[in-house]
């Protein structure tokens, strides 16, 4: 007789405006068991798990094809509270705590015990009295069961943050119902110790046949609590089995392996610079504190002229790295770009340096959405500069020269230089951002994120138009992008950072399975 299923997803297909990211994905957890999810940035885990939860964004946007079965029986989410209400639970990355709240408060908010009282008993139940002494009690109980020693009545303000990890924990497992909890990088934050905890907690809520969704990129973690797993890649399934039939160099080359779409053509003349070559950029224990994307102690010599990738898993620090060079969040350490050192507190000071940056956030950070392409693409120019100016005021036939000339350089898709920047689409604002940089004529271009959120045709023309910049102007270039393949069919090199350190330094045509355990957190693990 097959094993009864807690979770069935089956034959899950999701587009977002034709652009499919799941195709028939299928899987299944039973009671007890402790199911691993990995992939790459991208690959779908979160998409499939805001089906799951019944996420607004999903219908917002089409729906979904296939089925979900709780226990057996279909069921149509509609909120995260059907989920929560089916005995779904999510411990997040992100904390979802009150931090004015005890922790009892926490572990029982939405699902307070209280007591009736004289105004309750005239007025109705809203005014009944909270029964302190069971939410504490209760609470008492799910803390003893993770092995949290930790007072239910501290607050949570000011706790660490693996504390707070475990307060997540513990609200998810005084629920009742509770059949399928989800652990979306819980161990992210966490230190080495308070990870071992967490992965011998999870084993503690399978014995108690609670069945665990495991989303990590610590293969060595999938090895060790994991009963079966899925690899997802570009919104399939690679591979479904059992973890005893496999090991974490396997899974690091399912996770990376593909086809690398080639964005820019093969060149006859090899155009990178040899280790001889001169430094560029000089980075020595860096340390940025970027919420989300700290960087703990990067060192990294950038030869001049060659395009520098850095890339790795969300969240693990690569974005923080161009961010604490520009001043744009908390820096220490020493940055030098052809010698001049970098003032981190002195905003403006890499631009007055030569160095332009193209930000990951083009709309919060990268662009005046109210202003004009024309303005968009001189403004930096001209207050760091002072050029685009005749006599003091801004010469208006030179901007509208130049903005026509990026503009066909780059195909931006508009109506003209005068068109505001906020009109445009995702895609040609990019373009808009990295003509505002190229204008600048820097010595050493940054580009986080260049292609996040465009189409095919447009990426490949960025990307042919960095590789032009390095092969025939000589342009030292870092590029930092999520997306490997893209890394991969540019750079000269490519720095891979985990856990906001550099896990190794790679050749574009290294095999796939070093980029895998590079990100995995396994970066020096000698591959046979």
């Amino acid at each position: 007789m097959e094993a009864k299923r807690v979770l069935e997803l089956d034959g899950i297909t999701k587009d977002y405006s034709g652009n499919v990211v799941l195709k028939d994905v299928s899987l299944s957890v039973k009671p007890g068991e402790i199911y691993a999810l990995v992939g790459e940035n991208g690959a779908g885990k979160s998409t499939l798990m805001n089906i799951l939860f019944g996420m607004s964004v999903i219908r917002e946007t089409g729906g979904f094809e296939g089925s979900v079965k709780v226990d057996g029986e279909e069921v149509h989410f509609q909120s995260p509270a059907d989920a929560m209400a089916a005995g779904i639970g999510m411990v997040h990355q992100e904390f979802m705590l009150i931090p004015g709240f005890t922790i009892a408060e926490n572990i029982k908010v939405g699902r307070e015990d209280t007591l009736p009282n004289l105004a309750s008993r005239v007025v109705g139940k809203s005014l009944e009295t909270l029964n302190r002494g069971k939410m504490n009690a209760d609470a008492r109980r799910a803390l003893d069961t993770i092995g949290m020693d930790i007072a239910e009545y501290a607050r949570v303000a000011g706790l660490p943050v693996g504390y707070m990890q475990f307060v997540e924990i513990a609200r998810e497992i005084d629920k009742e119902n509770i059949k399928l909890l989800v652990f979306d990088e819980p161990t992210a934050v966490l230190t080495e110790s308070e990870a071992d905890q967490l992965l011998a907690v999870m084993k503690t809520i399978a014995a108690k046949g609670i069945a665990v969704i495991f989303i990590t990129h610590r293969l060595s973690e999938v090895m060790e609590v994991a009963d079966r797993m899925t690899v997802l890649r570009d919104g399939e399934v690679v591979t479904e089995k059992p973890i005893a039939d496999t090991d974490v160099v396997e899974i690091a080359q399912l996770m990376v392996g593909r086809r690398i779409e080639k964005l820019v053509d093969d060149k006859e003349e090899n155009f990178a610079p040899g280790e001889d070559a001169e430094i560029a950029v000089k980075i020595r224990d860096l340390y940025v504190n970027m919420p989300g994307e700290t960087v703990r102690g990067v060192d990294l010599d950038i030869r001049k002229g060659e395009i520098f990738g850095i890339g790795g898993l969300a969240g693990q620090g690569k974005v923080g790295i161009p961010n604490g060079m520009m001043g744009m969040f908390p820096a220490q350490g020493e940055v030098e770009v052809f010698g001049e050192p970098l003032q981190f507190a002195k905003l403006g000071d890499a631009l007055s340096k030569g160095v332009a940056f193209v930000s990951e956030d083009r709309r919060g950070v990268g662009l005046l959405l109210t202003d004009s392409i024309a303005h968009n693409i001189i403004f930096n120019t001209m207050t760091v500069r002072r050029q685009f100016l005749n006599a003091g005021l801004m010469n208006a036939k030179a901007v509208r020269e130049h903005a026509a000339e990026m503009i066909q350089l780059l195909d931006i898709r508009c109506v003209g230089g005068g068109q505001r920047v906020g009109s445009l689409s995702g895609g040609n604002q990019q373009k808009v951002c990295l003509a505002a940089a190229l204008t600048l004529k820097p010595r050493l271009l940054v580009v986080s994120e260049p292609t996040r959120g465009i189409d095919i045709g447009a990426k490949k023309l960025i990307m042919e138009y960095l590789s032009q910049l390095r092969d025939e102007e000589g342009l030292t270039i870092i590029m930092i992008s999520s997306e490997l393949a893209e890394l991969r069919s540019i750079c000269d090199r490519i720095a891979i950072v985990t856990e906001g350190q550099v896990s190794r330094i790679l050749a574009p045509d290294a095999p796939d399975v070093e980029f895998g355990l590079a990100m995995s957190e396994l970066g020096d693990r000698e591959v046979s």
